[in-house]
């Protein structure tokens, strides 16, 4: 199969084995290829509903459909199906690669979406897209098949970062516009005045379960700056002149670390999957290290 540069073909083989995990049981909106962790046996019927775009024709009463000429679709008390939604931030300040960096982080993230997807697809999963700036404004809901893989990799390729980051607005108008719910992996620099946590906390009451990798470059977790310079910020275009010294690099290394530690403790205080990376480590090492068996098997 043609793949554009995001992933290798190397890399699309390891991805064959992969599977994705859920920690808590996750009810889909059609029957599913993995068994449920909750009590049942997949003979026990449990309720009708429409038939949806990708959902296997083996499941559908065909009684119904003789008698209304609708098709339904049958569901099992254990039939379970993950759907996995990636919401990528795509905000101007996603755009920072800094210096000899080999990508930015947008590029990164994007990646790691077509990689995370990509595995979901191939699984028989759902997959659903949404591009962060100031609201979802792109994306598709979630669909299934490994015909989608292609056009999400296309779609992936295309993106590119700007205007200004509104996070609680964009997770906000997520939750309440998606069917269903599943598994939300969230890619961002968290790089928002206005906070996240409001919109994380969306997600979680629509029953949500919650990744965040929180990914910043290597230049701003250690910057390399030093001497008179101007700083420019990315989405606002604010400019200010000042001089950077070993007493105002402490002053932000400190300024860092608080942040961090107030983005790690939020999330696992309310049970969401925290990881950090930085865009200088490979998406190939950070998917088969951190990940697995956090996200993926």
């Amino acid at each position: 199969m043609p793949t554009p540069d995001l992933l290798t073909p190397d890399f699309l083989s390891q991805l064959e084995r992969l599977s994705l995990v859920a920690r808590k049981p996750v009810r889909g909106w059609a029957a599913g290829q993995r068994r449920s962790r909750k009590a049942g046996n997949s003979v026990e019927f449990h309720d009708y509903r429409p038939y949806g775009v990708g959902d296997d024709l083996r499941y559908v009463d065909w009684n119904i459909y003789q008698r209304t000429d609708r098709l339904m679709v049958k569901q099992h008390v254990d039939d379970e199906e993950l759907c996995l939604h990636l919401l990528v931030d795509a905000s101007a300040s996603m755009g920072m690669a800094g210096q000899g960096a080999p990508q930015s982080k947008l590029a990164w993230a994007t990646r790691l979406a077509a990689a995370l997807g990509y595995v979901g697809l191939v699984s028989l999963e759902r997959v659903g897209l949404g591009v962060m700036r100031e609201r979802v404004t792109e994306g598709w809901p979630p669909a299934r098949g490994r015909a989608r893989v292609m056009p999400l990799f296309k779609f992936l390729s295309g993106v590119q970062s700007g205007g200004e980051t509104r996070l609680n607005e964009s997770l906000t108008g997520y939750a309440g516009r998606t069917r269903g719910s599943g598994v939300a992996v969230l890619v961002s620099d968290l790089l928002d005045a206005g906070g996240y946590e409001l919109g994380l906390k969306a997600l979680l009451e629509r029953g949500f379960e919650v990744h965040v990798v929180h990914l910043l470059s290597a230049e701003e977790m250690q910057p390399s700056l030093e001497g008179d310079v101007r700083l420019v910020d990315q989405e606002t275009g604010e400019m200010r002149a000042m001089r950077v010294d070993r007493e105002l690099l402490q002053a932000y290394q400190e300024h860092l670390n608080t942040f961090l530690a107030r983005a790690e403790d939020f999330c696992k205080a309310r049970s969401i999957h925290y990881h950090r990376a930085t865009a200088d480590v490979a998406v190939e090492q950070f998917v088969l290290g951190p990940l697995r068996g956090q996200l993926l098997t």
